[in-house]
């Protein structure tokens, strides 16, 4: 079934939004008023303990901030979960607290407005911070990047590893998450469906088509941060799609390689499986297995073996082998 998306605004729900959207021009009017602004970098639940570093901005570098926090008007309709560091608490003339906002991730601002809004130019703005002794957004950028150059190049490793015919429905699939999240969780339901079918047609015989999934999975499974990505569960979707016994079937037909048992290790390892498959592994798999993972495994693979919902899993399943 494809998606596709509908909206239906009340008019008056609408313009009661539009009220408290976020925009640069009610940013200035606060920073117009403002007698002082105190930057530190921390939290907001922080941002009161004097031995944090910390800038205040008065006079005429109210105004260079105000450019530097210049934001796309409008929000980006959610907001982080993160409570966002440097806090930045506007003070009026009077010396009392009117405004206090958040950056997150050294990209977006919060405060102004019901949702986040992104800024104009974040890289500016941390420039401008350390350029006057705040460091800290600095470093946490330089750190996102390289988080982010990462999850870019396991993305595109999770591309290139596609079997033949698929590489172009995986990119789809694999498309990054954009800030217009509806439309996004739509492109990537149509993707997946193309992908499934067109897994199918490329690949009739299960056999084959399970060992080729097996192995598509298996080169997320040695990753050295973070869980499973939205594309890899796309390919996961489908092993949990086919039969049990298919799958079984497909790990005896000859000796799995090295990617193809990392693969099946995450694959019965997981939740997904006992709550949509049940069963047990049956052997030499399940030796296999084992086998496998005491000899190769990585630590993460090891740690998800031996607690939590991943190990009560396979301990259940792989019995007093494991132990």
């Amino acid at each position: 079934m494809s998606c596709r998306i509908v909206t239906a605004v009340n008019i008056e729900d609408r313009e009661n939004r539009d009220e408290d959207r976020p925009t640069t021009a009610r940013l200035r009017a606060v920073l117009e008023r403002a007698a002082r602004v105190v930057i530190v970098e921390a939290s907001p639940d922080e941002a009161d303990s004097a031995d944090l570093p910390r800038l205040t901005v008065t006079g005429a570098e109210t105004a260079e901030l105000a450019r530097r926090l210049a934001i796309v008007d409008g929000g980006a309709g959610d907001t982080c979960l993160c409570d966002g560091w440097p806090t930045i608490t506007v003070y009026g003339t009077q010396g009392d607290p009117v405004a206090r906002w958040t950056l997150h991730h050294q990209s977006g601002l919060r405060g102004i407005g019901d949702y986040d809004a992104e800024l104009q130019d974040g890289p500016a703005l941390t420039a401008w911070l350390a350029e006057r002794g705040l460091t800290g957004s600095r470093e946490a950028r330089e750190e996102l990047d390289e988080e982010e150059a990462e999850a870019e190049r396991r993305r595109l490793r999770w591309i290139r590893a596609a079997p033949e015919g698929l590489a172009q429905a995986a990119a789809d699939v694999a498309r990054p998450l954009r800030r217009d999240h509806e439309a996004w969780s739509c492109h990537l339901a149509n993707a997946r469906e193309r992908l499934e079918a067109l897994t199918r047609q490329h690949y009739p015989d299960s056999v084959e088509r399970i060992r080729l999934l097996l192995a598509w999975a298996g080169t997320s499974a040695r990753r050295t941060a973070g869980g499973l990505m939205w594309y890899d569960l796309a390919v996961r979707r489908q092993l949990l799609a086919e039969e049990p016994r298919l799958v079984f079937a497909a790990c005896a037909a000859s000796p799995l390689s090295p990617v193809q048992l990392d693969g099946a290790a995450d694959l019965f390892a997981g939740p997904e499986w006992t709550r949509a498959q049940g069963g047990e592994v049956p052997e030499p798999l399940r030796s296999l297995l084992i086998e496998h993972i005491r000899a190769d495994g990585t630590d993460a693979m090891r740690f998800r073996l031996s607690h939590g919902s991943y190990g009560a899993v396979l301990r259940r399943r792989l019995g007093d082998a494991w132990s």
